[in-house]
């Protein structure tokens, strides 16, 4: 089985940072596209960011300029560095990853549990 294991959630004053980590971990043969998602309270899931495996990022408009999405291939783990942190960014945030199993060979998509993140002065 594929597990995906985030950290680093909390609570933190507007302007301030968060570094939010997810590693996977199972009988893994190769990882694509690694990203983070986030819910606030009464809304829907929002994508946050993406990486490719060669390390290519793409940003949401609402955090593009303070967030920086990376991984580190040999670890099996991405990160999500959040600065100038707003009140808006409150959310439980999710990782996901595109997973390729060594059993079957078979492309899926994995989540993590779920770690929050509470900006609030």
């Amino acid at each position: 089985q594929v597990q995906l294991v985030e950290s680093g959630g909390g609570l933190v004053q507007p302007g301030g940072s968060l570094r939010l980590s997810c590693a996977a971990s199972g009988s893994i043969y190769s990882i694509n596209n690694m990203g983070w998602y986030r819910q606030a309270p009464g809304k829907k899931r929002e994508w946050v960011a993406t990486v490719t495996r060669d390390g290519f990022a793409n940003y949401a408009d609402s955090v593009k300029g303070r967030f920086t999405i990376s991984r580190d291939n040999a670890k099996k783990t991405e990160y999500l560095q959040m600065n100038s942190l707003k009140v808006e960014d409150t959310a439980v945030y999710y990782c996901n990853a595109a997973v390729r199993k060594r059993a079957t060979m078979r492309l899926d998509d994995y989540w993590g549990q779920g770690t929050q993140v509470t900006v609030s002065s």
